[in-house]
């Protein structure tokens, strides 16, 4: 698929990378172990070598930025709202974890402080730590392989399918918003950076109406043609795109462990909750 092609969406994409040579499991275990250690941790010498690692990994997928960059904005966006919002409801939480202040703002209640903003950037930057693992994983593994590694895993199949039939629905929900935001505005819905925040909202909500009654439709059809195919009769099913752990994912998967054991016994000798250097 040439990049020219390809349009804003959260899908599997096919670009021959290396990470797509991964087996489902070891994909899904890599998912899972990043989100451990990132949990685990306030450090942030350990955050800043995920987000890295991570963004190192997302480039090596070989999906143009521009694929992922409204989400990236987006989610940049938030992550900083939220900073503010900690803010303005516990200006003083960063003194409190580390122990010390030193203002370098004086407001009164709302006195910024080197803690603070220490704390606040731990905090952010945490959260961020999870998003490029969480593109790489959907980028990089199809739906019926990843549904074919829960099933291996023990996960029964029917939920199994579930998982891949909600992934392989998504790209159909943001088609169908697309399609409906774009008729609603030929009948003179107005969605512009000219309308009021609030009647903008009002508007997009006009949009979500329709989508939730073609996506229940579309669940239906999905529902009723499985049942009649005799889909959950048997105790067990075979899979397509089921494959082999090779060498390079047993590799893998030894090393996540190892880090994953890392990370948690760090977590039990460490006698602070934050890194604080100064």
């Amino acid at each position: 698929m040439k990049a020219s092609k390809m349009k804003f969406g959260i899908s599997y994409v096919d670009t021959k990378s290396p990470l797509h040579a991964l087996n489902g499991i070891t994909k899904f275990a890599l998912f899972m172990a990043w989100v451990t250690v990132v949990l685990t941790t306030f450090d942030l010498r350990l955050i800043s070598v995920l987000i890295i690692a991570g963004l190192w990994m997302l480039k090596l997928t070989r999906v143009p930025l521009n694929v992922y960059k409204p989400l990236l904005l987006g989610t940049v966006s938030v992550l900083l709202m939220n900073a503010l919002f900690m803010f303005l409801l516990a200006p003083q939480q960063g003194t409190e974890y580390m122990g010390s202040s030193t203002v370098l703002l004086p407001l009164g209640p709302y006195s910024i402080t080197q803690e603070t903003l220490f704390y606040l950037a731990t905090v952010t930057l945490k959260y961020f730590s999870m998003f490029p693992i969480a593109l790489i994983f959907v980028f990089t593994t199809h739906p019926t392989e990843f549904s074919a590694s829960l099933n291996r895993i023990g996960v029964p199949y029917k939920i199994a399918y579930a998982v891949s039939l909600t992934l392989r629905y998504l790209p159909e929900v943001k088609k169908d918003f697309v399609n409906i935001m774009h008729a609603q505005q030929a009948r003179g819905l107005d969605l512009s950076k000219n309308t009021p925040l609030f009647k903008r909202m009002q508007n997009v909500a006009k949009i979500l109406g329709p989508l939730i009654f073609s996506s229940l439709d579309r669940a239906d059809e999905i529902s009723n043609a499985m049942t009649l195919r005799g889909f959950g009769r048997h105790k067990s099913r075979t899979w397509y795109s089921q494959r082999p752990l090779n060498n390079i994912d047993k590799a893998t998967l030894v090393v996540i462990a190892l880090i994953v054991m890392g990370a948690i016994a760090k977590r039990m000798t460490d006698t602070e909750l934050f890194w604080y250097p100064f």
